[in-house]
């Protein structure tokens, strides 16, 4: 398993696997509303406190062993691992407690100013609210159709839980949202976005400009609900 933390992008981008992992982890806490994250060798632990999601180590600068060594020193359920790179990789290097999450892409793009219009009868909102800019399209009604979320790491800006409600989707809509997002960025200064994408949504990013810099991979302890 290599280690990632002087991986740079093809593209010649200056920002290293572990820089944009750290800036990401911190823009996640703020858009998630958890405490900071606090650094642990290799990278960070968050402390999430939701019922099957209670803690995450995100490790951007390891190797099968101390992967393999964190996997059996941490046995609470509700436990999470993240790591730049690939599922077999941390499937092979964590006991067989460990259940393997959804694929995930850590991304960047240059963030520039520029807004796009929605299609009739939509209409963008874009507000401020604890260090979180949010952006929402609306429908006629004035429901919601489609969201976003951003929070400022120096100069960098993490996006992140961009969603379009079923019945909306195909419509251009979550364009709309990260267009909003990265000029509202630009515009405070930042200069980088990040991002965390689903297989689903690499494609819509990719075609916005964003390059994939590395796989983000996942496991978990899982945590019994108890009685209802």
């Amino acid at each position: 398993m290599p280690d990632a933390l002087t991986r740079t992008a093809a593209d010649g981008s200056p920002h290293t696997v572990s820089e944009l992992m750290t800036a990401w982890g911190h823009g996640w806490a703020v858009c998630r509303g958890t405490p900071a994250p606090v650094a642990v060798p290799g990278g960070f632990r968050v402390d999430v406190g939701l019922p099957g999601h209670r803690v995450r180590h995100v490790l951007h600068t390891y190797d099968a062993c101390s992967l393999g060594r964190l996997g059996r020193e941490l046995t609470q359920p509700g436990t999470w691992i993240k790591v730049s790179g690939d599922r077999a990789g941390l499937r092979a290097a964590l006991p067989d407690a460990w259940t393997l999450d959804s694929a995930g892409h850590l991304m960047s793009a240059p963030l520039t100013p520029g807004a796009v219009e929605p299609p009739a009868p939509y209409a963008t909102r874009v507000f401020a609210e604890g260090g979180v800019v949010v952006a929402t399209v609306l429908d006629a009604a004035g429901r919601r159709a489609a969201s976003g979320r951003l929070a400022g790491a120096g100069e960098f800006g993490i996006v992140d839980q961009v969603e379009t409600e079923p019945a909306h989707r195909r419509r251009g809509l979550g364009r709309v949202v990260m267009r909003a997002l990265c000029d509202h960025a630009a515009r405070l200064g930042m200069r980088t976005g990040i991002l965390v994408a689903t297989d689903d949504g690499r494609a819509l990013y990719r075609a916005l400009g964003w390059t994939v810099r590395s796989d983000v991979s996942g496991a978990f302890l899982r945590e019994d609900p108890g009685p209802a």
